[in-house]
């Protein structure tokens, strides 16, 4: 750890850890009631425990990029954190901010608008924390006078991310207009802007972690942050296909979710780009494995699962099935929860002496029990999704009788998302096994090894 401010990261990933294992019960718990009998049924009902799920990953990955934020700004500035009780306020606010909505939840207090369930007074405390958080890394980058595209890219994503929750604060009478601006924040975000937080975290870990040279992979930032604002933005449209819009929302929605996929292959070549001119080989190898994974199942789950049904003629059948389950979990797990699990994996061996650099076998299983576990879920979400289409949307038999048609599938889904949970698990406990201490300075060096040194490649 360089900067002793960078300490304040830990509290973040800690609060995330929590709630990322919080997401997974009631992940489970909305699975299983697909089984039944569900002797929950009047207490926690299906449409809670999914509410529930939902917007505890939505804040759990939010509360890891704050964590990382705070960890990468003052490496990339080259100067201490502004403010640590700012980071620390800000902390605090947000953790009551989820913790107080999900207990809501759990009494149906909520607006019920799909992903932002949150009432206004909470979502007025998020535009604060998000206020101080963009205050307090503005000022750090500000006072440093050292400003780099890896960390502009990142600041960039993180405003336009809070920008962009301001429509989520409008109520519209009309469902279609409350339905067209939602998808402003929802899919401007997650298939938006993230990609350029995702973008900004991935350059840091690669130019640490390989030794990759920093004006190459900031050139490749450059093209992923263009494609997604050409195709992200215009994307948008391929939610639009059933909520009452103009007709000529269908093709533009249909072409530009076409070109999205073209971010995460860039994303994918830069990664690889990166390690195909290392000539560094980091200690760390646990978390270039978070790192190398999150692009690789970012292109499977986000860009070919996400091509797979994006189209009209396609989504006019998938819309609003398991096939979207499919695509979500997928996407959501590559893109945004193993990068945020990538930049606790790198940060974390300095914050917690005694820990090894390279990672435990416990790091290694986690990794590879949550990959395995999220592919086989991926998996059974798309046959169960299939059959759903095909008995449901062709054949017209009706819903509840579908669900007991497919209900072997979910025997999958509890098996795989088990396997999943356990690798989960594993990583919550690695993290919490070591006690943290904050000391400056004990940050390790990457460490050349002729096996890996290459000549640069001739241009």
């Amino acid at each position: 750890m360089r900067y002793r401010s960078q300490s304040v990261a830990y509290g973040y990933f800690a609060v995330a850890m929590v709630l990322f294992g919080l997401q997974l019960v009631f992940g489970l718990l909305s699975a299983a009631k697909y089984l039944g009998p569900d002797s929950l049924l009047y207490i926690l009902p299906f449409d809670v425990t999914k509410v529930v799920h939902t917007n505890l990953l939505i804040v759990w990955v939010l509360t890891g990029f704050m964590g990382a934020t705070y960890w990468m700004v003052p490496d990339e500035s080259r100067t201490e954190l502004h403010s640590v009780k700012i980071a620390y306020i800000q902390l605090i606010l947000w953790t009551l901010m989820g913790v107080s909505a999900v207990v809501g939840y759990l009494f149906r207090y909520g607006t019920g608008n799909k992903l932002l369930e949150q009432p206004l007074p909470h979502k007025i405390v998020i535009v604060i924390c998000m206020l101080l958080f963009l205050y307090n890394v503005g000022m750090t980058i500000w006072k440093s006078r050292r400003f780099t595209t890896t960390e502009g890219v990142l600041v960039l994503g993180l405003g336009l991310a809070a920008l962009l929750y301001l429509p989520a604060l409008l109520e519209y009478e009309n469902y279609t207009v409350s339905i067209f601006y939602r998808w402003w924040t929802i899919h401007l975000w997650v298939e938006g802007v993230w990609e350029m937080i995702q973008g900004g975290f991935l350059a840091y870990l690669l130019i640490r972690l390989s030794g990759a040279d920093r004006e190459v992979m900031e050139k490749w930032l450059y093209v992923i942050v263009g494609l997604v604002l050409i195709a992200g933005i215009l994307g948008t449209a391929h939610h639009y296909y059933w909520v009452g819009v103009p007709a000529y929302w269908l093709p533009i929605g249909g072409i530009f979710s076409a070109l999205e996929p073209l971010a995460l292959i860039g994303m994918a070549i830069y990664a690889y780009s990166a390690m195909r001119r290392s000539g560094l080989a980091h200690p760390n190898t646990l978390a270039l494995h978070w790192t190398i994974g999150s692009t690789v199942f970012t292109l499977f789950g986000a860009g070919l699962l996400g091509l797979a049904h994006t189209f009209p003629d396609v989504n006019k059948w998938t819309h609003g099935t398991l096939i979207t389950a499919m695509h979500g979990h997928a996407a959501f797990y590559g893109a945004y929860a193993m990068i945020v699990l990538a930049m606790i994996t790198f940060a974390l061996p300095t914050m917690t002496p005694g820990r090894s650099e390279r990672g435990s076998s416990i790091g290694y299983w986690a990794f590879w029990m949550q990959l395995g576990g999220m592919f086989g879920m991926t998996l059974s979400f798309a046959t169960a999704g299939i059959a759903q289409v095909y008995l449901e949307r062709i054949l017209g038999m009706g819903y509840l009788d579908v669900q007991l048609k497919i209900q072997v599938h979910f025997l999958m889904l509890l098996a795989t998302a088990s396997l999943f949970s356990v690798g989960v698990g594993l990583f919550i406990f690695d993290f919490f096994r070591y006690a943290p201490r904050f000391d400056v300075g004990n940050e390790k060096q990457p460490t050349l090894r002729p096996d890996t040194v290459r000549p640069a490649p001739i241009s």
